[in-house]
């Protein structure tokens, strides 16, 4: 029981420390460095709570928090929605549209204002955002019609990543669903696409999961347009 107890504990602070590096990243700041010096704070203080060495308490939570523009319960221990008043949010924009071609290109996305707005899925937060899909090249992923959520987070691919098949925008402005995988060196990332060419060393600006994936029957009911 106390090994359990213990390894309860750990993955709380675990996920404390990813949130906070979420945080900080959301807010613009590349580095916990830079991070530490626009806000006062000791860069050794604050890359052991980041990097989960010192979990930080509820107090510090709160100054990160106000720092950051995160809510201060969602930071400490994942409660309640990740920012300020993102409570009221029901919905998310559906911002763009993919599958219409074997390339994996999201086509009128990011950026513009959406035409259809969809529910937050299970797990989401404000930042979640959705796909449609269309046309019949990500069988076998998700059909003609169905729904695929991210969340919009903008920040570098993750080793856990690796393998799967993710949302990625690419140094040439071009937003993908790809499989990711290792390019030949360190930075550059192979992309295999669910029907079509590997496309081979590209740079990427961000990836994100795939948080969810709505079957186009249910799809077609909680899709709604946009006022």
């Amino acid at each position: 029981m106390r090994n359990l107890c213990l390894q309860v504990i750990y993955t709380t602070m675990d996920g404390r420390a990813q949130r906070l590096r979420q945080a900080r990243l959301d807010r613009g700041y590349d580095t916990a460095a830079s991070a530490a010096d626009a806000h006062g704070w000791s860069r050794n203080t604050y890359a052991s709570n980041e990097n989960g060495n010192a979990p930080f308490s509820y107090r510090r939570a709160k100054e990160y928090a106000a720092a950051f523009g995160v809510s201060a319960e969602w930071l400490y221990d994942a409660t309640g929605p990740a920012r300020p008043g993102g409570g009221d949010a029901t919905e998310v924009p559906v911002v763009g549209r993919v599958g219409a071609n074997p390339d994996g290109t999201v086509l009128f996305a990011l950026g513009q204002d959406p035409a259809e707005l969809a529910p937050i899925p299970p797990g989401g937060t404000d930042r979640a955002r959705a796909l449609r899909v269309v046309g019949h090249s990500m069988r076998g992923l998700a059909d003609d019609g169905a729904l695929i959520y991210f969340e919009d987070q903008r920040t570098a691919p993750t080793p856990d990543m690796l393998g799967q098949v993710v949302i990625v925008e690419t140094d040439t402005d071009e937003v993908l669903v790809k499989r990711l995988l290792r390019g030949s060196r360190p930075g550059l990332y192979d992309l295999e696409s669910v029907a079509g060419p590997m496309r081979r060393d590209a740079r990427l600006r961000w990836a994100a999961h795939i948080t969810a994936i709505i079957p186009p029957f249910q799809a077609r009911r909680i899709i709604r347009g946009a006022a």
